[in-house]
């Protein structure tokens, strides 16, 4: 099967991969996948039952015992062939994405760097996973700590970033010597499938990347017997609260190893001694890449009194040059939605705020484009009691709260059950200081709209989950510590 191959033809026959093979569901179903900027036909994928999720459980334990013994060298070898073939392909790999997805053409591309650099990150990581010697605590005993792969992974990830978070979590687990189980999303499965035909063509052996698919109905009881199944030991997710409160419980049952990247809700706090240029750049940059479907899209913008006015004429001249339209048409800065459901979301929630008297400076309608296009929309007159302050837009759209102190702005920023990321631009190193230890967040852009890295820790506070991934403490996901006491006779 080549999925890159029929990228750009006729619609793609997909297939899951399980163990060797790449396969139909048992039950024959099949689902659509769609490209939001036009609707016209992907292509479709196999929509699994609990018994294909079965089937992959157990090719994933058959490699399992095998993939650990290998030395961490040749893991690393086998990774650096992946992260070479996805370069490779990268254009292939980027076109793809963007049909499924929607996203302009150069966010993909640079998706697919990315991907990658994350490859290439955890190839080396999984080399220096190294254990400890503790001092003796009394005569005659050495204590020393290895590091030994958790077991079997499954990992479910969203349509957002449908490359570099797949690499973000099977990568680490391979690296650690895990076999894993990959989920993605319905919406956008074809890239993560295409991705795992690369690491099947480095030579990564059989059952150790397996992928299945299916509709969201279906998923319901497909994963409930992923994680019943007690050859399982690790579950990786990124997704929402609601739905990663649901896996928590389910994955509780046989005490399995979580790691969690759910819901933000991030502040992007402008104080009125920040350089407005740079605080400008910064915010167009985090808040309007991919649409602003960005889990650590800024989606509360907080505006000192004294350059609220200013900041917020200077932001809309920017937003209202921002190009929309198909993903891959040139000069494209903002594409559609994923799906009507979502642009009907983050409508609803602009049209509450103006209703409960919040102003409208532009968009907040259904761009001329139509299907899921929406308006880049900036709100002011944005309170704490409105629900778009407290939910996810998930969309370009920026809601603007006016504060007057430092104070205000802590408690702002800090009123949300999320914990994600944060950002604030101030020229004061002092307040620089002081913000970053009040802000109660997993990561914080300080003067900087561009954050996530492979080679630092991503994850959340509070609500937004457990665990990391990208940096050294990726692989330590997937990684148990075993505690050696040994008696030494003298």
């Amino acid at each position: 099967m080549s999925i890159l191959g029929g990228a750009a033809g006729a619609a793609i026959d997909g297939r899951m991969l399980i163990g060797r093979n790449w396969s139909a569901s048992e039950s024959q179903d099949v689902i659509e996948v769609v490209n939001p900027a036009d609707l016209s036909l992907v292509g479709t994928v196999p929509n699994a039952t609990p018994k294909d999720a079965e089937q992959a459980v157990a090719a994933a334990y058959a490699a399992q015992a095998g993939w650990a013994g290998r030395l961490a060298g040749e893991r690393a070898r086998l990774l650096r062939g992946w992260a070479d073939l996805v370069r490779a392909n990268r254009v292939e790999l980027a076109r793809l994405l963007t049909t499924e997805q929607g996203k302009p053409l150069a966010e993909s591309l640079g998706e697919a760097d990315v991907t990658a650099d994350f490859i290439d990150w955890f190839a080396e990581e999984g080399r220096r996973a190294y254990g400890q010697v503790i001092p003796e605590f009394a005569a005659g005993k050495q204590l020393v700590v290895t590091r030994e792969p958790v077991g079997v992974a499954v990992a479910i990830t969203p349509w957002n970033f449908p490359l570099s978070m797949v690499a973000r979590k099977i990568a680490p687990a391979i690296a650690a010597g895990c076999a894993t189980v990959l989920k993605p999303s319905e919406d956008a499965p074809f890239t993560s499938l295409a991705l795992a035909e690369l690491a099947h063509e480095a030579g990564i052996p059989d059952g150790v990347v397996n992928v299945i698919t299916c509709s969201r109905e279906n998923a319901v009881e497909t994963v409930k017997a992923l994680l019943a199944d007690t050859r399982v030991r690790k579950l990786s997710f990124t997704g929402s609260t609601v739905v990663g409160k649901i896996l928590l419980a389910l994955a509780a049952g046989t005490v399995k190893r979580v790691s969690m990247e759910l819901g933000g809700n991030a502040p992007f706090v402008v104080f009125d001694d920040a350089d407005l240029d740079k605080a400008l750049a910064g915010f167009m940059a985090a808040k309007f890449r991919n649409a602003g479907q960005v889990c650590i899209a800024p989606n509360r913008l907080l505006v000192q009194d004294a350059v609220h006015d200013s900041f917020v004429d200077q932001l809309a001249e920017r937003v209202k040059a921002l190009n929309v339209g198909p993903g891959l048409e040139e000069g494209t800065q903002i594409g559609p939605l994923i799906n009507r459901r979502g642009m009907e979301k983050a409508l609803g929630l602009v049209r509450d705020a103006v209703r409960d008297g919040a102003e409208l400076v532009t968009g907040g309608e259904v761009h001329a484009r139509g299907g899921s296009f929406l308006q880049p929309t900036i709100l002011t007159g944005v309170n704490s009691q409105m629900r778009i302050f407290r939910e996810e837009a998930f969309g370009p759209v920026v809601p603007v709260v006016r504060f007057s102190g430092e104070d205000e702005a802590i408690a702002l920023a800090n009123d949300t059950d999320a914990g994600l990321a944060a950002y604030f631009y101030s020229r004061d190193v002092n307040r620089v200081w002081r913000v970053s230890k009040a802000i109660e967040s997993g990561m914080i852009g300080v003067n900087d709209g561009v954050i996530s890295t492979p080679v630092a820790p991503f994850g959340g506070v509070k609500e937004s989950g457990l665990g990391r991934e990208g940096g050294q403490s990726g692989i330590m996901e997937y990684l148990e510590e075993k505690y050696l006491c040994m008696g030494i006779d003298k």
